[in-house]
């Protein structure tokens, strides 16, 4: 079958200037510089030798991170740029919606706009007449289409461009992040739309952040990463690669930011050591207000480093099922959460505690040894302390830990508060907090069809 759009070996380059501004172009030719200033600096590759085609009648997705080129070819297949390099074909008629009411003129009305926009779209003036009313009425703007589009919101008017797009009865439709373009009702309008043009038979090229959109209407899918085709094919395994190389990156950045608090906390807690002769060291105020247990004013989150140090924690991971250190879960996901700690002489009378709390600083659990009634006997030297959770029912979000070592009164030998950070994914976007497992059932009158 011959495909609706074919890119073969496309790279397109863009240059980069110096982008210095003149006042006047008699100061850039007396300092003899215009030239200098306006010449390309350097050369910057949007994409690099993509090849990919979309069979006719299918519905292809393009996902990547933002900057990774998934734009530019959507510019490439609608003709507005061209490429540096490659071939790029295209068979059958194009409707873009990329920049919707490009070419609105604020002064005049919406009905006028509809007509100039529909031109350049590339219908005549009586099939715009024809599916006015029907552009109309799917922009919902029937009350505001004789007013100038300048006294429009921004919402109405982009849902007037993409009424107008849509209704070209393109063989060939191109998306561009448009469904923000209204609220919900609005959005399963053009997700019914979408489905209409796939049931004729049409061919759609999307370019989405919505990875569950990839999944449900594409056929096939491709990842641009950095200008460059990582993988295509089925969507829920090109969807599945992505999200493995976005928490990758999630992680590394966690694991930076983690460190970097923990190393400012330890400079900032130096000055409270005095107990490491075994007398307990004078707090000033500061210290004073902050909680020596994970489970005492659980509300109160400030972030730090506190304590004598007679019980010093050396090490803090979390560790996923396979004992490997992450930063990045599933909801669901077993985890544990293992302390190194060395005492600087044995002690008998020692507690440790955690503390999980999301971003806002709300806790969302805490517990410690001596509340689960355990009594502490000895801790000697160099050793380990491991909390581990079956399943961390947490929903997606971005998550803090405490950890701590204290006696039984609440003094602290060791207390790191919200230092260390960790992000629960989840493609369940529930709210809340805790995300309990749980099932549904329904008396049979009830019916349900399975999404796709």
């Amino acid at each position: 079958m011959t495909p609706a759009i074919e890119l073969a070996n496309v790279t397109k380059v863009y240059r980069r200037y110096g982008g210095r501004q003149f006042s006047t172009l008699k100061s850039a030719l007396l300092q003899r510089s215009i030239l200098r200033d306006l010449r390309p600096s350097e050369t910057f590759p949007a994409l690099t030798d993509v090849t990919f085609s979309v069979p006719k009648g299918s519905t292809y997705g393009v996902i990547g991170k933002n900057g990774s080129g998934k734009s530019t070819a959507l510019k490439l297949v609608a003709g507005i740029t061209k490429p540096t390099s490659g071939t790029v074909r295209v068979v059958g008629r194009i409707s873009a919606l990329i920049e919707l009411g490009a070419g609105f003129h604020p002064e005049i009305s919406g009905r006028e706009n509809v007509f100039i926009n529909g031109i350049m779209l590339g219908l005549s003036k009586r099939e715009i007449q024809e599916r006015f009313d029907e552009i109309v009425d799917f922009a919902e703007l029937r009350e505001f289409i004789d007013a100038p589009v300048k006294t429009y919101s921004s919402g109405m008017y982009m849902r007037l461009g993409f009424a107008v797009a849509i209704h070209v009865n393109p063989d060939v439709l191109l998306v561009d992040e448009v469904l923000a373009v209204g609220d919900e009702g609005f959005t399963h309008k053009c997700l019914d739309k979408f489905a209409e043009f796939r049931r004729r038979g049409k061919t759609i090229l999307l370019v989405t952040h919505s990875l569950n959109l990839v999944e449900r209407f594409c056929d096939e899918a491709l990842w641009l990463d950095e200008g460059r085709a990582l993988s295509h094919g089925d969507p829920k395994r090109v969807v599945g690669a992505y999200l493995t190389k976005v928490e990758q990156g999630e992680g590394q950045l966690l694991a930076e930011t983690t460190a970097k608090a923990v190393e400012e906390a330890g400079r900032d807690g130096l000055g409270r050591q005095e107990g490491r002769d075994g007398q307990e060291p004078q707090e000033g105020p500061e210290q004073q207000q902050r909680p020596a247990d994970p489970t005492s004013n659980m509300y109160q989150a400030v972030e730090g480093r506190w304590g004598s140090r007679e019980v010093e924690i050396t090490d803090v991971a979390l560790l996923d099922a396979s004992g490997q250190q992450s930063f990045v879960f599933h909801s669901g996901d077993r985890v544990s959460i293992r302390l190194k700690v060395r005492a600087v002489q044995p002690i008998d009378d020692f507690v440790f505690g955690i503390g999980l709390f999301n971003a806002e600083g709300v806790c969302c659990y805490g517990t410690n040894t001596y509340l689960e009634e355990m009594n502490p006997e000895q801790l000697a030297g160099d050793a380990e302390a491991t909390f581990s959770i079956d399943s961390l029912d947490l929903i997606e979000g971005t998550y803090k830990l405490d950890v701590a070592v204290h006696k039984r009164d609440g003094y602290p030998y060791d207390y790191h508060r919200l230092l260390y950070t960790f992000r629960v994914k989840s493609r369940t976007h529930d709210v809340g907090i805790y995300r309990p497992r749980h099932q549904w059932s329904f008396s049979p009158h009830i019916r349900f069809t399975p999404r796709s």
